[in-house]
Order: structure tokens, then C-alpha cells, then sequence
């Protein structure tokens, strides 16, 4: 076994937090100036679900950073293009493929996942059924009429059961694997189709990057909107492999690093330890999906905090809700909130509170999302802690009023 490289720094827990948080957007002032756009390039991936309870996730991203950004202006910003100085169609900003998850991508990172559809196109596929010549219709109906949506080209599903793809369906996204098929955007949540050598600019279009190139980049990449990370944080950023972290590690520009209590090797990003992490925190609701919180141990480790989905476990087992978002104050996660819509009033079904000090923060982050999707008033059903009931709802009263 290779021996590892000595740190360069040694670095306490607090300051490992405060580095991520720096990293993920969510420590000094937030910059409106790259807007939306920006906060995708920073974090370089920005997960996709089909859950919608205040926003889907992909809009709850950058209004974490962000704040108040308009939920159209964030869907124009991922998926409109700038138009060419000829008047022309101009390029994406972004696109859809397989990260850490479905994800939306900086467009200039299209090359750097060549090594994922060479390894789609090597592999055999799902038992889904695909009938001859499917396949080349698809790319042949994109090439005559495209953009268009699975249904537009003929089904996505033989009948109701969500796994039940048609032909059609199962050839566009194997096409969209393979990368002669893009997502240009979603519609009413549809994928929307393109061909690649239409949607992707000619300096991008190309799977010449090796594997390691390819590797390399995203590890480098992973680091960055991490800050500081053990090899199974920086892994899971882009669902890579720990024998492939391994090997491009020590050419990727990150820097060995020790961080107190974590017990494992620590890569961080040299800039990231240039210049202390100070500013101000952001007080928010998170996505579940968010990528501050993607990794459970990970959470666990930086936040002492135990954060798990529970949209799909059954609801007598639900502990937190079907939909918990965290909440983020001063730097810590300290607290729960499950949401739901009632007409104009944002609805907590359940708050689940860190202790008497987090409920101006929870109150807070309830209000700021009650006012971001339309909502003028914000109803608590029930709190963990039956104590802090009344002083939740005061506050709330408090700043209502």
C-alpha cells in the first residue's frame, strides 16, 4: 500500500465547518452578482428530484445562497441560453446528466464526463426491452423536429406503473447516456431533448479527454465546492469510485490535511486555506438535497447531525417527516422543519428544534420561505418539544404582525 503524502495543515473541527460552509456558499456575503449561474459553477453540480413541496429542489439551491431569487429567474438562468452576437440561437449555460445524482451541470464541464459515457456505452444495459431501429428514430426525429419531450416522440410509458417505459423512452435515454442525446432543460418536469452536436458548443463537443483527465477534473472540482474532505466526501460529490479518487489524488491539486476528531485522511482545496473563513452566516431551510448536506456521515461529522429523507419510508416510521428540511443558523444545523402548502399559508406540519436558542432562527427561516413562494402567513402544527411551542409562535406573531 503507497504511504500518504504528509499534511500540510492541521485543522481543528470548527475551522473544517467554517471551510465547508465558505466552500458550499453559505459563509460571507453571497455573490448576486454571478446570480444563480454563479452559484451552479461554484458548486459545479446541483441535484434534480421530481419532490415538490415549497419549490423543487433545484430552486431551493440557490435561494438558500441567494435568498429571495425570483423561482422563474432560476429556471431561466440554468436553462436559457445566451443569444450570439449574430442573433443566433447562442449556447447553454447548463445541462443535464448523471453526477452525483440527476444533476444540472455547467455546460463547460461536458468534456470532463466523457469517461462516464464511454463507460455507459461499454456496459450492458437495463432488462428494459429495446426493439430494433427504436433507437435510430429517436435520433432521426430529434435530428427532424427536436427539441422535443419523450411524450412528443412517442410515450414514455406502456402503461401507468412509473417503471414501465415504452421503446421510445428507453432509446432517448440511452441515448442521453451515451451523449448523442443532451437535456437542454425540463418542461412541466419532462426531460426535453436534444441532439448534443445541436445543444453543445463545438469547442465542448468532444470525448477526447482521457480517463484520468476526465478524473482528475472532477476530483479537483469535488474539492473545491467541498473545501476540506475525507476521499469517501470527495467519492460521493460526483458518484466516483474510492480506487479512482485514489488514483488521481496526488495530481489534482488538493492539499493533504488533518482534521481534528475526524479519524481519516483529509484533502482540501489550497485556497480554501489561504484565508481564514469568516463573514456572515446564512440563516435558511435546506433541501434535503442540498450538497452541503449530501453525504450523511459527512453531515453527521462536520455538524453533529443526523439527516435522512424519509419521503420514502412509510409514514408510521417517519421520525422527522416526509419532507424535513434542515435548518441552517450561525453556522450550525439546529432544527427541522417538514413543509406543506395550505393556499397563502405556509404550513409546518412538524418543527423539530435544537434547544430554546434556535427558535428566532427556525421562525426566521419559516418567514423568509413563506415570503419567497407567496405565502403570507405560516401555521405550526405540531413541535417536538411541546415547551417551545408558544415561544415559536410568538416569534412568528412577533414578526408577522
Amino acid at each position: 500500500m503507497t504511504s500518504l503524502p504528509r499534511p500540510t495543515a492541521e485543522l481543528s473541527a470548527d475551522e473544517a465547518r467554517r471551510i465547508a460552509l465558505r466552500a458550499q456558499g453559505f459563509l460571507g456575503a453571497p455573490d448576486r452578482s454571478g446570480g444563480v449561474r454563479g452559484v451552479l459553477r461554484h458548486l459545479g453540480a446541483v441535484q434534480l428530484d421530481t419532490i415538490s413541496v415549497l419549490a423543487r429542489s433545484h430552486e431551493l439551491i440557490p435561494y438558500a445562497r441567494l435568498g429571495a431569487v425570483g423561482r422563474r429567474t432560476v429556471d431561466d438562468a440554468y436553462w436559457t441560453a445566451t443569444p450570439s452576437a449574430d442573433g443566433g440561437p447562442g449556447s447553454p449555460h447548463a445541462f443535464e446528466y448523471w453526477s452525483h445524482a440527476a444533476c444540472i451541470l455547467p455546460v463547460e464541464e461536458w468534456p470532463h464526463f466523457a469517461f462516464r459515457r464511454r463507460a455507459y456505452r461499454a456496459r450492458p444495459h437495463w432488462n428494459h426491452e429495446l426493439p430494433a431501429g427504436t433507437y435510430e428514430q429517436v435520433v432521426k426525429q430529434l435530428r427532424t423536429e427536436g427539441p422535443l419531450t419523450a411524450t412528443d416522440l412517442g410515450g414514455a410509458k406502456r402503461t401507468s406503473e412509473w417503471w414501465d417505459w415504452s421503446g421510445t423512452k428507453v432509446a432517448v435515454e440511452r441515448a442521453l447516456m451515451y451523449g448523442e442525446v443532451v437535456c437542454t432543460e425540463r418542461r412541466g418536469w419532462k426531460r426535453v431533448y436534444d441532439l448534443a452536436e445541436r445543444a453543445i458548443p463545438d469547442a465542448l463537443l468532444h470525448d477526447e479527454l482521457d480517463d484520468r483527465e476526465c478524473l482528475r477534473r472532477l476530483v479537483r472540482l469535488a474539492g473545491r465546492s467541498l473545501g476540506v474532505g475525507t476521499r469517501a466526501d470527495i467519492a460521493d460529490y460526483h458518484r466516483l469510485k474510492g480506487e479512482q479518487v485514489d488514483a488521481v489524488i496526488a495530481d489534482s491539486g488538493l492539499v493533504p490535511v488533518t482534521v481534528a476528531g475526524w479519524g481519516k485522511p483529509a484533502w482540501a482545496d489550497p485556497a480554501a486555506l489561504e484565508t481564514p473563513a469568516r463573514g456572515r452566516h446564512r440563516t435558511t431551510l435546506l433541501s434535503p438535497f442540498d450538497s452541503l448536506i449530501w453525504e450523511r456521515a459527512r453531515t453527521e461529522r462536520i455538524f453533529g447531525f443526523t439527516h435522512r429523507l424519509e419521503a420514502y419510508v412509510p409514514k408510521p416510521k417517519r421520525v422527522y417527516g416526509y419532507f424535513a428540511m434542515p435548518v441552517l443558523a450561525g453556522g450550525r444545523l439546529v432544527g427541522r422543519v417538514d413543509p406543506a402548502r395550505d393556499g397563502a399559508t405556509l404550513v409546518a406540519k412538524q418543527v423539530t428544534l435544537d434547544g430554546p436558542k434556535a427558535v428566532p432562527a427556525v421562525a426566521q427561516a419559516l418567514l423568509e420561505a413563506a415570503s419567497w413562494v407567496g405565502c403570507t402567513n405560516v401555521r405550526v402544527e405540531r413541535v417536538d418539544a411541546p415547551d417551545l411551542r408558544a415561544p415559536l409562535a410568538a416569534e412568528l406573531a412577533r414578526s408577522l404582525a
